[in-house]
């Protein structure tokens, strides 16, 4: 999902606007997707091509359209929103999406996207504020977005409506190579044992924090060793590898590699506070050895950390994504509050 399309919008929002209405999933889908498509063509990665297919295929769906119809605010997908439409074109938009995590309602406000020659007439903002009132309404304890840091607008636009900064994650993809290597590093890598796992895990739940967990659980039983986490890979036809480098037979870092159907290959990187920059080199470039046959791999790791040593092994960074969070109490908060 994207939500980064508008600039700095200072027009306020007026009560009733005409041209803003609810989403209509069944007539608005293909608009949508076209618009998307424009505001976001020059940043969209493969995984946004297959979105924005999936969006106009799902508008021409009967049995599709029918469900969403039902399942706008149950399922975790761009099924509600609003538009803003003038002489019956959209030219501009917002997604919600909800999500449930441990007892929680989250929305995520997503696809912010206005053409290019509406903007800086306040549409953006009025979008916004429409999906943060459909949150609060709706009874959500967090409600959040995301945005490129290389978008200053948005960013100030979205602080100036009561969103806080709370993290940076960068997406970086590479090429899988059959000569990518390691050799001249002088670090071994071998596969991973049953023994690595109690640090790895460590290690990945400081960079992979519960934070984000409501949007992107993290795969613990597809990177677990054990009969169990290896029959649930089976059932679900997952293919996962992990490597590991030791420093005096010790585990000093570990990448592991898990194949989604229909989405980039991702990679999981543990390694410690005080890990060593050529470590994870060496691991990365083995993944990328390892994994030759693949078109792409990908992984998102915290912003700033390890840039070196990730480009270092052929990586480049795709983009870095801040993620903020609304600082409105929800309807509950307000009461206890009064």
């Amino acid at each position: 999902m994207y939500n980064t399309c508008i600039a700095a919008i200072a027009t306020p929002l007026l009560v009733r606007i005409p041209q803003l209405r609810p989403l209509n999933i069944v007539r608005d889908l293909p608009g949508v997707a076209d618009l998307v498509e424009k505001c976001f063509a020059d940043t969209m990665d493969a995984d946004g091509r297959t979105y924005i297919q999936q969006m106009r295929r799902a508008g021409q769906d009967n049995v599709f359209l029918r469900w969403a119809s039902s399942a706008v605010e149950t399922a975790s997908m761009p099924l509600s929103g609003y538009i803003w439409e003038e002489k019956g074109d959209i030219i501009g938009n917002v997604s919600l999406i909800p999500y449930r995590h441990a007892r929680k309602k989250y929305y995520l406000i997503a696809n912010v996207a206005v053409r290019p020659e509406y903007r800086n007439r306040g549409i953006g903002r009025a979008l916004t504020v429409a999906a943060m009132q459909h949150a609060k309404q709706r009874r959500a304890d967090e409600t959040w977005l995301h945005v490129r840091d290389d978008n200053p607008g948005a960013i100030e636009l979205y602080r100036s409506l009561g969103f806080v900064d709370v993290t940076r994650r960068t997406t970086w993809q590479a090429q899988p190579d059959r000569n990518a290597s390691a050799g001249s590093l002088g670090i071994v890598v071998t596969r991973r044992a049953a023994r690595d796992w109690p640090a790895q895990e460590t290690w990945l739940r400081r960079l992979y924090p519960d934070l984000l967990t409501w949007y992107q659980p993290m795969p613990w039983n597809s990177l677990r060793p054990g009969l169990g986490p290896a029959l649930y890979r089976f059932m679900s036809d997952y293919d996962v590898r992990h490597w590991v480098a030791r420093t005096d037979s010790i585990s000093s870092a570990v990448v592991s590699w898990q194949a989604m159907a229909g989405r980039t290959n991702r990679l999981w990187i543990a390694v410690p506070p005080e890990g060593n920059e050529d470590i994870l080199t060496a691991l990365l470039l083995h993944a990328r050895h390892e994994l030759f046959w693949r078109e792409k791999i990908s992984l998102d790791f915290p912003a700033g950390q390890y840039n070196t040593s990730i480009e270092a092994a052929g990586f480049h960074p795709h983009r870095t994504l801040l993620w903020m969070k609304s600082n409105e109490t929800s309807p509950d908060e307000n009461r206890k509050s009064i």
